[in-house]
């Protein structure tokens, strides 16, 4: 069996949708024919299917990592953001300058007991919303003139998923948030 007839996962699906996204912003694809690739690309089963989509434009093509557990994100003077349901691999690679970044893990999907998350951020700040019960370790971040505030709180990996911060973030910030807190209605609020 050749690699074009491998089933393609979540990520790599996601993967080259991000892709597509960087086309448009190239200038490379219309607003129309993003559209369309789109569908075919979420709808695809096989690599071929999915390097079909790509094959016209040069500079892109589908990252395979993210068929072994890994995705790169990558931002300059912009903002990545992931929220809602969305699929997290075992490792996580965010690079950024002069941008922002978000992940909301609340409603995401996360497989993995462990989940590395990689920073490669200079002058940009970083967010990440840690669903409830998760653990963080941010022993191996290494901040140059930068500022890392974890309001979870020191975790021994008991917590499932636990993430584990590695990487390097020169004149910027990294913030650790638990979940938003649900605000209790009137009704909880009387019964209260």
């Amino acid at each position: 069996m050749s690699d074009r007839d491998l089933r393609v996962s979540d990520a790599e699906r996601e993967h080259v949708l991000d892709l597509l996204q960087r086309a448009v912003g190239q200038g490379r694809l219309s607003l129309s024919e993003f559209s369309e690739r789109s569908t075919r690309a979420s709808a695809s089963v096989v690599r071929a299917e999915l390097n079909a989509v790509l094959m016209d434009i040069p500079g892109m093509v589908l990252d395979t990592a993210a068929a072994k557990g890994s995705l790169e994100l990558r931002h300059t003077g912009s903002t990545v953001q992931r929220s809602g349901r969305w699929v997290v691999p075992r490792t996580l690679v965010l690079r950024g300058n002069l941008g922002t970044s978000k992940l909301d893990f609340t409603e995401a999907v996360i497989t993995e007991p462990v989940v590395t998350v990689r920073l490669d951020s200079t002058a940009g700040s970083t967010t990440l919303v840690l669903p409830a019960g998760a653990t963080v370790n941010l022993d191996e971040l290494v901040p140059v003139m930068s500022t890392v505030t974890d309001k979870i709180g020191p975790g021994e990996h008991r917590g499932t998923p636990h993430f584990v911060l590695t990487g390097t973030v020169r004149m910027g910030s990294v913030t650790v948030l638990p979940p938003p807190k649900r605000r209790r209605g009137l009704r909880s609020w009387f019964r209260g």
